[in-house]
């Protein structure tokens, strides 16, 4: 009885005494959560209020030096580079949301589906997998654009087909080991079939699991829209992107190196943002881990 009853641990963890005591001593957890934040919180401000527009050119103050007027200076075109900064954090969490949503939604699917199949079922999603992961996403998005054309759309799915598999694989190996657990025995032994079984006991155990590699992949897709705006394959002229700035200053490294610095420094604050909070996410989600600290 002790066995129907008694919860996973992962799904524990979030329920242990003094979680949130344990989460604000945990140096990574608290790095990282301030920079995701911080991220957030520009994409917002960008929505209300930006110094100047970012669309806005004028040439005859193009190349500024940081100022009073222009914090960061003026790129190349005379656009406020804050501006352009704060609104490129838009085009950032819109790609690492909707790509990251499309590979948890048919990643995790197809991975419950392996574990409770099983068999040829299961054989045929993992090499299904395989078979997507040899097509990275910058050369997905290049293979997609020679066909439909640039743009933010085909960025977002490139991005969205490569993280399935890495979802799939995750969701299987962790809901395998749940599906060998004795509450599951004793759930199929009182009459449940796999889908009720999956709702009801898979996938709240693996959710911990789940979370974290959110926030892992998260940060991989704001690099592959960078990389891709940067190629000029993503985010498209005259929205602002970070890939794309530094994909403008470039060719002005010798005359105004900070143009390529600043979103240089945006893109690896919110990658490593994202990689710490995942990191601490795993720690105190881990009741193993939660336990020692």
């Amino acid at each position: 009885m002790n066995a129907i009853t008694a919860p996973a641990p992962s799904a524990a963890a979030l329920k242990l005494p003094g979680f949130w005591q344990r989460a604000v001593k945990h140096r990574s957890f608290v790095i990282g959560g301030v920079l995701a934040a911080l991220l957030l919180v520009a994409a917002l401000v960008s929505f209300v209020w930006t110094p100047w527009s970012p669309y806005a050119m004028d040439m005859a103050n193009k190349m500024q030096s940081p100022s009073g007027s222009h914090w960061l200076g003026t790129d190349a075109f005379g656009r406020d580079v804050a501006s352009l900064l704060l609104v490129g954090a838009r085009a950032s969490i819109l790609v690492g949301v909707i790509a990251v949503g499309i590979g948890l939604v048919v990643g995790t699917a197809l991975g419950l589906l392996a574990a409770a199949k099983r068999g040829w079922v299961e054989e045929a999603v993992m090499r299904l997998s395989d078979f997507t992961l040899a097509f990275p996403a910058i050369l997905s998005a290049i293979m997609m654009t020679a066909v439909f054309g640039a743009g933010i759309v085909n960025a977002i799915v490139a991005i969205g087909i490569y993280n399935i598999p890495t979802f799939a694989r995750i969701t299987r190996a962790s809901a395998n080991a749940i599906w060998s657990r004795e509450y599951v025995a004793a759930s199929r032994a009182c009459g449940k079939g796999q889908f009720a079984i999956t709702m009801q006991h898979v996938l709240p155990n693996i959710s911990a699991v789940l979370i974290v590699q959110i926030t892992i992949r998260f940060a991989i897709a704001i690099l592959a829209e960078a990389a891709l705006s940067y190629l000029g394959l993503g985010t498209q002229p005259p929205q602002p992107s970070w890939g794309r700035m530094l994909s403008e200053a470039q060719t002005l490294m010798f005359q105004q190196p900070l143009l390529a610095v600043f979103p240089g420094m945006a893109i690896a604050l919110a990658v490593l943002g994202l990689n710490l909070l995942g990191d601490g996410l795993r720690d105190l989600l881990d009741p193993r881990l939660a336990r020692a600290r």
